[in-house]
């Protein structure tokens, strides 16, 4: 079982993908597994064949637990010579071993059994291959002698506030944050999109936010200290750049799933992304890759009229930024005061990795790439 973010303890398997001595490539989805977040498509990391599955749908197991066997590439059908794989350890398969099965059920059904005090296991009418859906459970809170459970605590109705509570808790114990804010002129970006934009068809205009990831990534890859993991053995910096872009979801909450090699990409790519993202995150539906791989997050409460945040860092990330909205505000201009756009970015870094001063220097890649937008 893959962790899938700071905040993920266990998650439910919800349906296998393969089967045993079928040939896996990485990048293959292998399984659906449910975590408080949604469903997420888990991804295989390697290539090989598909010896056994060890964990049964509807096993709800700790992160790290073994859900199957694969054969490497020697065990492959076409190597006759090769020595036959080994079966799984006797621990691997008690890891599992009497777990409980949990009913197989949405997110969405899952929270409204949990306002509604019914017991999931107490619904006989199920949805296909008896996946428990949100119709399922209205339905069965109106049938007569419905089981209760007892009733909902706080932390049963914010199952996934309490976990993202958990996670930044940690990281704000664990990491010694600091914080740095540098306000910019806007104008320079904000009339390169307007020209952007006017020459082209709605489906292909570009967001803000496309500009400030991109431009974030840019500066992910030449201020070092800010774009890696920090681990066992210290900070381990990453030659990738995957920004984690964090999105609400609809039941409250968020997620941060990342836009792969971001300040390779060209905008267009990047927004054709983003928009896919929002879309399947707020459906419920991830890829495990994505939610795993962020190098570095940025966040945003523009939208929401809020002029600068200050967010908490996700480990085993070092960095996030955060943008505000872009308001206009009164600009020193050669002398002269002007009203013009003015956008806030912060930065919570990690000081066993970086200071104050390589902060600075990160911020300004980061608005001078902003500064010439026709360059990103």
């Amino acid at each position: 079982m893959p962790s899938l973010g700071a905040d993920m303890e266990a998650g439910t398997l919800v349906e296998w993908r393969i089967a045993p001595g079928q040939h896996v490539h990485r990048g293959d989805v292998v399984a659906l597994v449910e975590t408080e977040k949604g469903i997420i498509d888990i991804e295989s990391f390697e290539e090989g064949l598909v010896e056994r599955l060890i964990v049964q749908p509807g096993s709800r197991v700790p992160v790290g637990t073994a859900l199957a066997v694969f054969a490497g590439e020697a065990a492959a059908p076409q190597d006759a010579g090769a020595a036959p794989p080994q079966p799984a350890t006797a621990a691997a398969t008690a890891a599992t071993a009497g777990r409980e099965r949990a009913p197989r059920a949405s997110p969405a059904a899952r929270a409204k059994a949990v306002a509604l005090g019914i017991d999931l296991a107490s619904i006989p009418d199920r949805g296909p291959q008896g996946f428990i859906t949100l119709q399922d459970v209205e339905r069965a809170a109106g049938r007569p002698g419905a089981a209760p459970v007892a009733p909902p605590t706080a932390a049963s109705r914010g199952t996934v506030r309490t976990a993202i509570g958990a996670a930044m808790s940690r990281s704000k114990r664990e990491i010694p944050h600091y914080y740095l804010r540098l306000a910019m002129d806007f104008t320079a970006a904000a009339r390169w999109l307007e020209r952007y934009n006017e020459a082209r068809a709605v489906p292909e205009r570009l967001l803000s936010t496309v500009l400030l990831i991109k431009a974030s990534a840019r500066a992910a890859g030449a201020v070092l200290g800010f774009n890696g993991y920090f681990g066992v053995n210290g900070f381990e910096p990453s030659q990738a750049v995957h920004v984690g872009v964090a999105i609400a979801l609809r039941g409250g909450g968020l997620v941060a799933p990342a836009i792969l090699d971001a300040n390779q990409k060209p905008l267009a790519t990047i927004m054709l992304e983003l928009h896919d993202l929002v879309g399947r995150v707020r459906s419920g539906h991830m890829r495990s890759g994505e939610l795993a791989a962020a190098t570095l997050t940025v966040t945003s409460l523009g939208e929401e009229g809020v002029d600068s945040l200050y967010p908490i860092i996700y480990p085993p990330q070092v960095a996030i930024i955060g943008f505000g909205s872009v308001l206009e505000r009164p600009w020193a201009v050669a002398g002269r005061v002007e009203a013009r756009p003015v956008l806030n970015l912060t930065l919570a870094a990690d000081h066993r990795v970086s200071d104050g001063r390589q902060g600075a220097q990160f911020l300004a890649r980061i608005r001078d790439a902003l500064l010439r937008p026709e360059e990103l």
